[in-house]
């Protein structure tokens, strides 16, 4: 039986007064490629920011990989790709990854870094400062600062925002070997189409879980034609249940 990379369990984060999310409960299979999807604002980053455990106002339970989030222990097992790029315009590409690797404790930091660069396929750009670079290949920057430790974990918030369809489609493909070799990939999107790339799906709205699925099931259930209309569907069921309550 495939263990779990990720266990939350009555996760309440506060914000402003109010709760963001209030009692949310799931797990992220390990060695997968899930997909947290939603519309801006349903708390997929509150949510990746509490598993990366640098949320603050947060409750209840959030383990990962065996360890509660944000202890010192998980800070090489675990990646993190902010919406914004987290890297440095001013610096080369190596010297961008050079520092990541020297936060994450990395004991052989060259090799690491030539092995990030191989991953997301920037040979030949070593040298260039970051802020010379196009926007696809900045967020391929800011994928490899987060592989340079070697994680288990990579926790990816909107990794393809404002990328062509070219560009998602490579990004894409990068995330589909690493899973492959045996990672775990938290990624969040609000491109349903991107839904039909990951093995298990959490759809989200208004903080709270709207479906725990696969891309399979989540079409076979609202017998919808594609991801965008079948999650659609599911938000006006949640919708008519609120009324219902109401």
């Amino acid at each position: 039986m495939r263990k779990n990379a990720v266990v939350i369990a009555g996760l309440r984060v506060v914000r402003g007064g109010r709760p963001v999310i209030d009692g949310l409960d799931l797990s992220v299979p390990a060695g997968s490629v899930v997909g947290l999807l939603g519309p801006s604002g349903s708390g997929k980053t509150t949510l990746m920011r509490s598993v990366v455990g640098v949320q603050a106002s947060v409750t209840g339970s959030v383990e990962v990989l065996g360890a509660t989030a944000g202890t010192p222990a998980l800070r090489r097992r675990v990646g993190y790709m902010t919406q914004d790029a987290s890297v440095y315009t001013d610096l080369t590409v190596v010297q961008n990854l050079r520092y990541f690797a020297a936060l994450a404790g990395v004991p052989s930091p060259a090799r690491a870094v030539a092995a990030a660069v191989a991953t997301v396929d920037l040979g030949g750009h070593e040298r260039q400062r970051v802020g010379t670079l196009s926007g696809g290949e900045r967020s391929r920057v800011s994928l490899a600062a987060a592989l340079v430790g070697d994680p288990e974990l990579l926790v990816l918030d909107e990794p393809t925002v404002g990328l062509d369809p070219v560009l998602r489609r490579d990004l894409w493909a990068v995330f589909r070997r690493l899973a492959a070799e045996g990672r775990t990939l938290l990624v969040s999107s609000h491109v349903m189409d991107e839904a039909t790339q990951c093995d298990r799906l959490l759809l989200m709205r208004a903080g709270g879980l709207v479906a725990d699925t696969t891309p399979d099931d989540l079409l076979a259930g609202t017998g919808a034609p594609d991801a965008e209309r079948a999650f659609l569907t599911l938000i006006d069921r949640a919708a008519r249940r609120e009324e219902d309550v109401r």
